[in-house]
């Protein structure tokens, strides 16, 4: 069975698990990769072995960081389950190997005070801010992943009760609370999207909650491009990613005295390991507090 083949079966079972798209596109391009070194072997993905693919990571690690390594280990060992999930394959040369080992990186995240004046930036003198204003107050006040607050439908938003419904990775289905003033904020937008549809043009997206200026749905790359115009424009000495308002999100509920479990059912974390990051950095802001205040610090 050709590479093409395997690569294209192994692409239809993902999407099938509700892998996102970013995931299908990394998990493809490493498998290809991996192929194309056992093209040289004169193998075939069907024929590689434990040493063959302990020999491609050799290689990657020559000018590849460990976090892409082991991304590229998880591809490989993904697609060879699948290969032995559907009896084309015994057993997997990937099984047993593990990858490199990851430094421990803290999530960056806002001061209060910073995700405050980087939420009410915007401002409401246009349509345009009316929307962003409402896009960042879901962001850091109900914790979405930039993906999901792109992906929200007008049928996803109950704002009489204040909640979402947020389709996340996996196409798991979570609520998730808006505090009043992001609801108000929401409520503003809804009022006066339809003006960016009153024009029609091709693309346009009807369902979207966050629309661009020709109406059609609002794309995580924009988000970022605005977000980072927002940073500058409030002064903010540091580059400020989508995701750092979910972590900001996430360390201030943490700060506020919110339990570790409530936090990973609101981010929609699968494993509570991962939110548990969170606690690392309520101890670096204890440990700040700390050498602020104390007259020996």
């Amino acid at each position: 069975m050709s590479s093409d083949s395997l690569l294209a079966d192994f692409r239809k079972a993902l999407l099938r698990r509700g892998a996102s798209v970013h995931t299908v596109r990394n998990y493809l391009r490493d498998v290809a990769a991996f192929a194309k070194y056992l093209d040289g072997l004169g193998q075939g993905l069907l024929e590689a072995t434990h040493g063959s693919v302990r020999g491609w990571l050799g290689v990657l690690a020559v000018d590849h960081q460990p976090r892409s390594r082991a991304r590229a280990l998880a591809s490989v060992k993904a697609f060879y389950r699948q290969l032995v999930r559907t009896g084309q394959l015994t057993a997997s040369p990937a099984g047993s190997m593990r990858g490199p080992k990851l430094p421990v990186t803290l999530p960056k995240f806002l001061p209060v005070d910073e995700a405050f004046a980087l939420v009410e930036q915007p401002g409401e003198a246009t349509l345009v801010a009316l929307r962003d204003t409402a896009l960042l107050e879901v962001l850091y006040g109900a914790g979405l992943r930039v993906s999901e607050a792109c992906g929200l439908s007008l049928d996803d938003v109950d704002l009489p009760e204040r909640v979402l419904r947020v389709l996340g990775k996996g196409k798991k289905e979570r609520l998730c609370p808006l505090h009043p003033g992001a609801a108000e904020a929401l409520r503003q937008w809804l009022l006066r999207r339809g003006e960016l549809l009153a024009k029609r043009r091709r693309g346009q997206d009807a369902r979207a909650v966050f629309l661009n200026v020709r109406g059609g749905r609002l794309t995580p790359r924009s988000v970022a491009r605005h977000l980072d115009a927002y940073a500058r424009a409030a002064g903010l000495q540091r580059h400020v990613s989508p995701h750092a308002l979910r972590h900001s999100y996430a360390t201030h509920l943490l700060a506020g005295g919110a339990d570790v479990r409530s936090i990973q059912e609101l981010l929609g974390h699968a494993s509570l390991s991962t939110t548990q990051r969170y606690t690392h950095v309520g101890v670096e802001l204890l440990q700040a507090v700390y050498d602020k205040a104390h007259p020996h610090a």
